[in-house]
């Protein structure tokens, strides 16, 4: 992304505020820290916490405090930008991905890792909804080791 943009490719919208965009109809303001947060954030892919991206973070901006990393990831999440991660009571780790995927944790490293559904599939094809009820959102975590 570049850095003096305002927006993000594909998720902008016009306000007269400087900085202040719509992403996915909702009022957002890329402010430095959000904007240093969110390239972390891209750049990493791990699914990091708030806490390892404020201890990133604080390479690149030395004064950025914890709370303005929440709050950033907060914005972040309730303007679509991101997906915050809940794996059973372990910290939140956040998600740049997008698409329809789920997560896998495995429990030999701790990794969180993306697990895209395969070509042609929905979820509404796996699970058996109640008549009259449309999926709007699924939030499911894997847990597994490997082989051997």
């Amino acid at each position: 992304m570049d850095k003096n943009s305002t927006t993000q490719p594909g998720k902008s919208g016009d306000t007269k505020a400087p900085g202040l965009r719509r992403v996915d109809g909702k009022a957002f303001r890329w402010t430095a820290q959000r904007r240093e947060i969110y390239d972390l954030l891209m750049g990493e892919r791990n699914h990091p916490t708030a806490n390892e991206l404020f201890i990133k973070a604080q390479e690149h901006i030395p004064g950025i405090s914890l709370a303005t990393v929440y709050n950033s990831l907060e914005a972040m999440t309730q303007s679509g930008l991101v997906k915050q991660v809940n794996i059973d009571r372990s910290p939140s780790r956040y998600c740049p991905n997008l698409r329809p995927h789920a997560h896998l944790l495995r429990e030999d490293t701790g990794e969180v890792i993306d697990v895209p559904l395969k070509e042609g599939a929905s979820l509404s094809d796996v699970f058996d909804l109640p008549d009259g009820i449309e999926m709007t959102a699924a939030d499911i975590t894997f847990k597994g080791m490997p082989l051997g």
